[in-house]
């Protein structure tokens, strides 16, 4: 049972758990009795929660059915990437522009164990991976762009797509883009990032 002063806040919590684990799928129907008897919580926070949740897109409400998890189709994929390779694109010119040593130092950390390794363990180059696109956004310092990013990348856990490409092709644009913003050039900085994510997007539903 969920015990909280904010009661709203941990089902929110621990029903987006639910759904970035899959435990609760894509278009699955959200029966409250039996969520709210699962958490040992009433429906009137339940509801609440589930209302964030919508404001995010992650569950819609459909009218006479009720509340689903939100299923995703090619087209709503495709856009999410999109709008990555636009932020991410920007967050890369704008370190290039404020870029220090502090800046290059982590995000050159995410990759360093990978460089000349024969082989690159997959579950461990994915985690490098994500945390190199969430600090490439949150190094920026930019507020409403990291709000902004927040959706693309829930969103991309929801999907369930995981690395696109292989470590072999990537780990070198990587780097790239970090050399980029560490001559200060920011057109070519914004120009591989864009690059990166376009590759991924383009191989999306090709593989």
């Amino acid at each position: 049972m969920i015990e909280h002063k904010n009661i709203s806040q941990p089902i929110y919590i621990k029903l987006k758990e639910m759904i970035l684990s899959g435990e609760l799928e894509q278009g699955e129907k959200i029966v409250q009795e039996r969520i709210a008897s699962l958490l040992g919580v009433s429906r009137t926070p339940l509801m609440k929660a589930l209302l964030a949740l919508e404001n995010e897109y992650l569950v819609e409400s459909i009218p006479r059915r009720g509340m689903y998890v939100k299923s995703w189709d090619k087209k709503e994929i495709t856009d999410i990437y999109i709008c990555r390779e636009a932020l991410e694109g920007m967050a890369a010119r704008l370190l290039a522009l404020s870029s220090n040593d502090n800046i290059i130092k982590q995000l050159q950390a995410c990759f360093n164990p990978f460089i000349s390794k024969k082989k690159i363990n997959l579950e461990t180059y994915s985690k490098a991976d994500e945390k190199f696109h969430s600090l490439l956004i949150k190094l920026t310092g930019n507020e409403p762009l990291d709000k902004i990013y927040f959706f693309g990348k829930i969103h991309d856990k929801v999907t369930g797509r995981g690395l696109i490409r292989t470590p072999e092709e990537t780990l070198e644009e990587h780097f790239g883009i970090i050399k980029a913003i560490s001559k200060k050039n920011a057109d070519e900085a914004e120009k591989l990032a864009r690059m990166h994510i376009k590759k991924s997007r383009e191989l999306l539903f090709n593989q």
